[in-house]
């Protein structure tokens, strides 16, 4: 299910600021249904391997580093930010997950700053630009599990040109962070991460609601009034052998990996 495709801008400088429920799922979730993206920023630990590494740079995959990464390593952003300022420049689109990292609980995490230096490092070379921020929220009905029903919903575009006050640029930060994290919980299912965190899941789950309807779950969510659906006979089981078979070599490989990946 695709949501407000209407919203992503047919011309011009824009980033693309998704929430990171499913690993390296998710970005292709986001490229086949999108006319505009083209590259991708990811965790620099995909990129250890020089095989891997080769392989994810001819898809337009561009390692971000993290503190987690070692100190050392950071300084290696410096050369993909300034790639990301001429992609921005040149009128391209960018996919960022600020999140930092992929967690399959239902929540909308506190977001890193390096988009904002992306964003207003590329304003910074040409205060002339506009570049517009998309929000984006992926919902799997259940991410462990293929194949899965998705939600994939593009928010309302955010001029980040509004944002950019370099005497106040802190302050503006925050601002921006707080503009988009309010829009992403509204477009994935967000349960606050709290001490009811798990109580409240554990009632979803058990009414059978369909997560990929995020209206209806975040309205339940707020609410705490759940209603869920009957139980059907589910088709996709009937079938699931056919898709299986039709997708052999990616389901081995996620099967030999699947163990190895940390949440």
């Amino acid at each position: 299910m695709v949501k407000g495709k209407e919203n992503i801008p047919k011309k011009g400088a824009v980033l693309f600021v998704v929430n990171h429920p499913n690993g390296l799922i998710d970005p292709l979730i986001v490229a086949v249904n999108n006319p505009r993206v083209q590259h991708f920023l990811v965790r620099a630990a995909s990129f250890k391997k020089p095989l891997i590494k080769r392989f994810l740079g001819s898809l337009n995959l561009m390692p971000i580093y993290r503190m987690r990464d070692g100190v050392k390593q950071l300084g290696n952003n410096k050369e993909v930010f300034e790639k990301c300022f001429t992609l921005l420049d040149n009128q391209k689109a960018l996919m960022i997950f600020p999140e930092g990292s992929h967690d399959k609980r239902r929540t909308i995490r506190t977001l890193s700053k390096g988009f904002s230096r992306i964003i207003f490092g590329a304003l910074e070379q040409n205060p002339a630009l506009q570049i517009h921020i998309i929000p984006v929220g992926l919902t799997y009905q259940n991410p462990s599990v293929y194949p899965s029903n998705v939600c994939l919903h593009y928010g309302t575009p955010i001029l980040a040109n509004d944002f950019y006050k370099p005497l106040i640029i802190n302050s503006e930060i925050k601002r921006l962070k707080d503009v988009i994290t309010s829009q992403m919980k509204t477009l994935s299912a967000h349960i606050p991460l709290d001490e009811n965190y798990e109580k409240i899941l554990d009632k979803l789950t058990a009414a059978n609601v369909d997560f990929t309807e995020v209206e209806q779950v975040n309205s339940m969510i707020t609410s705490t009034i759940i209603s869920g659906r009957e139980k059907k006979v589910n088709l996709v089981s009937f079938i699931k052998p056919f898709i299986l078979l039709n997708s052999i070599v990616p389901w081995i490989i996620w099967k030999h990996t699947e163990s190895k990946i940390n949440e």
